[in-house]
Formats: structure tokens, sequence, C-alpha cells
């Protein structure tokens, strides 16, 4: 017997948005204001549950997962009145006197299905974007992170009725039943096998889909760039999370000139902020399951390891790893690595960049470097995201839209940009009744002139 009538939560989701409640602005910060409460009364029982699923600090909890989702909800709080209020636009001389502006609408009922590795982040920003756009939610949570779920349904339960928004567990086949339904958007985080899973059972329903996936993000590093700085920004955002973070670098691409003294610097950074046992690091993360464990260490199998790769599978621990020299056909640059290892490559001029750069578009592209030089890198790789001289960090400016791009997904979210993703922009023009011009009518005895004025 299942847990959940999906269906019926789905319908009774559905007529909850046909009443029309969600659309009232009132209604929606009412609601956010009550959610933002609810993680504040809950906040020591979220770092608890994160601990237990991944090992997380409450340090680290608060700054990647909590923090991001107070300061969403006080934007959206903030901005929701000027954001959701018809906005007129310009109408050309053909269509005057009529008046033309954007509606934004509430889309409906949405689903967010939630991946493992930021568990509480990835239910909330997106779920503020749905609550705030005016629309009902069902969440999927991920069926491995079972502490974070209990207080996640135990925060939705105290703020919301479950014909608004409702919390849902189990296993892929509970998400498969999920994306068969005739959703009004689908919210997906997760990887790009299962993105194309997600999208061709959305695709069944014209179901519109924002896919936020992965790949291997590139962190490419100059002679010109600040070496002891850079190590230490590249270190903690591959490390964070035990590398799993979708916009983590995946691997290194460093200049030929500097490599002996950035691998040095590398190592000093990984012992300065997890110890040279990072096993007994307060502040070093765990990987999420066995089976993740068993492929992370499967890429470790004949690999040049330059720094690390100790493992405890009892523990689910694997030190933060350094490989090097690396080969682009081992098994470590064929997928998304997605743990605390960070392969290094070399290059000597910007040409060869071409061959180490990864073929698909990358969540994240990396560059340290001086600014002139960091620019045309830039301007010549496509990626989701980027930061110069530095990592990760631009997915926590709300005002930024994030998104990835081809395999690394589709849509963006975060802030303004989150509230456009779960609204659609209806067009409309209000046209007059007291004068009514004929020339758009036959027999066009105006076509000369009727021609001049679509110019303007």
């Amino acid at each position: 017997m299942e847990k959940y009538d999906i269906k019926l939560l789905f319908s009774i989701q559905k007529a909850l948005f046909s009443s029309q409640k969600t659309k009232e602005i009132a209604f929606r910060k009412a609601h956010l204001l009550k959610l933002k409460s609810a993680i504040l009364e809950y906040e020591d029982e979220i770092y608890s549950g994160l601990f237990l699923d991944l090992h997380k600090s409450k340090e680290e909890s608060f700054f990647t997962e909590v923090g991001l989702v107070l300061n969403e909800i006080d934007l959206f709080v903030s901005h929701l009145n000027s954001w959701a209020s018809d906005k007129s636009v310009f109408s050309p001389l053909y269509l005057l006197p009529s008046t033309s502006y954007i509606k934004y609408d509430p889309l409906g009922v949405c689903l967010n299905i939630v991946p493992f590795n930021y568990p509480f982040q990835l239910t909330f920003l997106p779920l503020v974007a749905a609550i705030g756009g005016g629309n009902c939610a069902m969440v999927k949570g991920s069926e491995h992170t079972p502490n974070t779920n209990k207080i996640i349904a135990k925060i939705l339960s105290s703020c919301f009725e479950t014909d608004y928004v409702c919390f849902i567990e189990g296993d892929r086949n509970v998400s498969e039943k999920l994306v068969g339904l005739p959703f009004d958007l689908i919210f997906f985080t997760g990887s790009t096998a299962v993105g194309k899973k997600v999208m061709a059972a959305a695709a069944e329903n014209l179901t519109p889909v924002i896919l936020e996936l992965g790949g291997k993000s590139p962190c490419i590093v100059d002679k010109t760039a600040n070496l002891a700085l850079a190590a230490r920004r590249i270190v903690w955002g591959k490390f964070i999370n035990a590398g799993q973070t979708c916009i983590a670098p995946d691997f290194l691409i460093v200049h030929s000139s500097i490599i002996n003294d950035f691998l040095l610097l590398l190592v000093k950074e990984i012992e300065g902020l997890y110890s040279a046992d990072s096993s007994i690091s307060p502040y070093f993360g765990r990987i999420i399951n066995p089976l993740a464990f068993d492929r992370l260490v499967g890429l470790l199998k004949d690999a040049e390891i330059y720094y690390g790769g100790k493992s405890e599978k009892s523990n689910l621990f694997i030190s933060p790893t350094i490989l090097y020299p690396v080969s682009l056909d081992s098994p470590a640059m064929q997928e998304e690595i997605f743990g605390p290892i960070l392969p290094v490559f070399t290059f000597e001029d910007d040409l060869e960049l071409d061959t180490l750069y990864s073929k698909d578009k990358p969540l994240s592209l990396y560059i340290f470097g001086e600014n002139s030089w960091a620019r045309k890198i830039l301007n010549r790789f496509p990626s989701g995201g980027a930061c110069i001289n530095d990592t990760v960090i631009h997915f926590s400016n709300k005002n930024l839209p994030f998104g990835g791009v081809g395999s690394s997904g589709m849509g963006h979210y975060h802030g303004k940009a989150g509230f456009l993703a779960f609204s659609h922009q209806r067009g409309v023009v209000r046209s007059l009744n007291w004068i009514d011009l004929t020339f758009r009518y036959p027999p066009y005895s105006l076509f000369k002139w009727i021609k001049k004025l679509f110019r303007f």
C-alpha cells in the first residue's frame, strides 16, 4: 500500500489553485513570513538533521543552506509587490491609442524534486519562488536524507495545508509517478542522465521544466593569479560538503610554469582547513551512501595520487584527494566526480585549453588570473555561471540568475529570476472603445501608409 495518494494530493492542489486564493499577494507574503518563523524555530533541528545525513557542521549548514533560504524569503517579501505588479510597455504607433502591459500570472501546481547534497536549501529556494509566484507546490524529498526530511516535513506541515504545499518521500518509483502527472512546472535538481528522463516524462504532458544539472566544471589557474589565495578558494569550493556540490570545481587546469608551487599550496590549504587528518575535522563531510562511496573509490583505482586517497567505508569517509598527473581518458574524467577528488592538468598556452576544456557546457567555470586574460577566457568558453578569482560564490548572490546551459541544465532561478521562472508573463493589449481605426480592415485603402507605420 502506498504511503501517499499522489493523484489525490495533485487534485486537491489543483482545486485550491482554481479557487484563486494563492494568487493574492497578501496570502503569498503571509505564508513566506510564516515559513521564515518556522525555520528559525526549528533551526537547531535542521542542523542536527544535516549533520546526521551528511556530517555537515553547523557553520557550513548555515552558510550553504539555512542562511541562503532566509535571505531568499526576505528578498521576496520585500520585492514581491513590485515584481508582481503589471508592467507597462511601449505600444507601437499602429496600435495607438491602445495600451500594452505585462501581467504576471501564477503557473498552477508545481513539482520540485530535491537532491541529497543540499536537501534543505534545494527544498526551500525553489519553494519560496513557487509560493512567491502564487502557485501550489508538491515537494519530493531525497530518499538518502531521512533525518533532514523529517524536519523539513515538520516545518512544512506547521506552515501549510497539504492542498497548498505538501512534502512527499520515497524512492525513484515515487518520482516516476510524480513526473507522469500534468504539473504546470517541474523543477528538478540532479544528474544529467536523470534530468533527461524527467524531461522526457514531462514532454508527455507538455509540462515545462527547469533542470539544474551538473557536469565537469573546469577551474583554470594562470601564472598571473594570486597563487596562495587561489589555492585557498579552490580548496574551499572543491571540498565543501565533501565535494558533493554540483558547482564544485571538477578538475583543475594549471599553467605549467607554476604547477609544482601550486600543488604544494593546495596541500597546505587542505591541511590548514581540514587538518592533516581530515577524518577528525569537524568541518569535513561524508559521502552520502555506500553506493556513492564505492563509485568514488573506483575512480582512484590505478590513478596517480599526489595527495590523499584515504578512505573508510564504515565511516563513508574519503579524504581530500589530488590526482596528478592525469590523462583525459582516466576514469575520473569520464563523468562528473561529485566527491572530494580533484584531477589536475597543466597547460602552456591558451590553445591547449581547447583540448582540456569540457566538451559539454558545464554548470560553472572558474578562472584565476589577471583580469584581461580572465575575461578573454570567459568570453571564449561557455558555462551556466562563472567566477573570476573565486569559486562557487556566484550561487549565493540572490541578484544573479542561476542555472545551467546545454547539458548542464535549462532555466534560471534565485531572486527575481525565480519569481519569473514560476510565473507566466502574459502580454495584454487594452484597446479603447471611443475610437476605431479603420485602416486595419479591408479594403486596406491606406496600405501604403500602414507599411510605413509598421516601422515604428
